[in-house]
């Protein structure tokens, strides 16, 4: 919108309002970070996609400080840096945040546990195609490479090429993920404690465990008494 000619009095007025938003944005970062120096930070894979979250959305975050820059946006306008930024959050900070619910909540509702090797190795291939893809990218607008081209220069080349190759590094962890969430869930080892990620040591155990718990013993009940009735059946 900077850019498209709109009256400069009301254009400084979105400046202003789109900078503010860093506010907020810099209080929750300190929120989280300040929370993870206060707790007992285990290296599980819904962790290191919460970290990866927050690594990602301070990158994020900063390349948009500048963008809602009049001066800066109108160099930087429909340029790859843009494309950078924004997927900086799309991937880098919202996908990420998804994946950690995905696998924290995985045995909930599934009642089976995913390979962690899996989970872990789908969490690193993300982060490195990640940073690769659209870090190259912001170099690539800096440099002045315009967006939604079907051509370029030879100067931009290189970066593209590294672009291509973070995707495919991108992708080869999306289908670890699709295959490790679909098998797990098919063939997983069964989840048998109601306290899969140990909670309750931290007094961290919410209500939605609670509820898997109560879910776990009307299962077990139902199970023990279907077993009794077979016993009964057969005439043991």
């Amino acid at each position: 919108m900077f850019a498209t000619g709109m009256d400069p009095r009301l254009r400084a007025s979105f400046m202003a309002v789109s900078l503010a938003i860093a506010v907020p944005s810099a209080v929750k970062v300190f929120n989280w970070i300040t929370t993870l120096w206060n707790g007992r930070v285990r290296l599980t894979t819904p962790m290191l996609f919460c970290l990866g979250f927050v690594s990602n959305f301070i990158i994020g975050g900063v390349t948009g400080v500048f963008l809602a820059s009049i001066p800066v946006d109108l160099v930087l306008h429909d340029t790859y840096y843009v494309v950078g930024h924004f997927h900086y959050i799309v991937m880098g900070a919202i996908a990420f945040a998804g994946f950690a619910g995905i696998y924290y909540w995985f045995p909930l509702y599934t009642g089976h546990m995913y390979q962690r090797t899996l989970g872990k190795g789908h969490f690193w291939l993300s982060m490195v195609g990640t940073n690769v893809t659209f870090f190259a990218m912001i170099l690539l607008g800096y440099g002045g490479m315009p967006r939604r081209y079907a051509t370029y220069l030879p100067q931009f080349a290189t970066l593209h090429q590294v672009a291509t190759l973070g995707a495919l590094i991108l992708l080869v962890g999306q289908i670890i993920f699709v295959w490790n969430f679909v098998q797990s869930w098919l063939e997983g080892p069964t989840v048998e404690d109601d306290d899969p990620w140990n909670l309750k040591r931290d007094n961290l155990y919410t209500a939605e465990w609670d509820w898997f718990s109560q879910k776990q013993k009307t299962a077990i009940a139902d199970g023990g008494e279907s077993d009794q009735d077979t016993r009964t059946d057969s005439g043991e």
